[in-house]
């Protein structure tokens, strides 16, 4: 490996001579305007403004009112739901709502679908009390047929017993 490099070192390279004819200075080009006067540079990023139904930030994110275990009352926390939702509809005529009342895995389909129905009614009440049109909401039951935990288990239970808002139109 030696013999190799030490061959490397010994080979002549065909360069140009440089001359000083070849050497053209460069100068800068004399500023027009003070540096604080000049633009701010471009940028290629767009902000982007999102719907207020798909800003996570928004207090509309949050769709799903929650019960508590046999009950179709609506909670405070779910008021504060039902409160944004509606005054979003009072403010957009053309949207519309469909309220899918849910129920946990116990109790037998007639019930929770019966459950389902009461609470999907609760949350469409409240809205219709605030000035909502009915016109805007459609409310079902999906009884337990669409949980969103398949957990067997109290923390389970909980998140589906529920009334999805789920905008048909905005």
């Amino acid at each position: 490996m030696a013999a190799g490099l030490a061959a490397c070192s010994t080979t002549k390279l065909d360069t140009p001579p440089v001359s000083d004819a070849a050497v053209v200075p460069v100068t800068a080009p004399a500023a027009t305007t003070p540096p604080a006067e000049q633009p701010a540079p471009q940028t290629t990023v767009k902000s982007v403004v999102l719907h207020p139904l798909d800003d996570p930030k928004s207090g509309l994110a949050k769709r799903s009112v929650f019960f508590e275990y046999d009950s179709y009352e609506i909670a405070p926390t779910g008021r504060v739901l039902v409160e944004e939702h509606s005054k979003y509809l009072l403010g957009h005529a053309s949207a519309s709502v469909r309220l899918e009342g849910n129920a946990d895995e116990r109790g037998g389909r007639e019930y929770n679908l019966a459950l389902g129905q009461k609470r999907a009614d609760a949350v469409r009440q409240a809205m219709k009390l605030l000035g909502v049109p009915e016109k805007q909401m459609e409310s079902v039951s999906l009884g337990k047929e669409k949980p969103l935990a398949t957990g067997h288990d109290e923390e389970s239970w909980a998140r589906n017993r529920r009334v999805d808002v789920n905008y048909q139109t905005r």
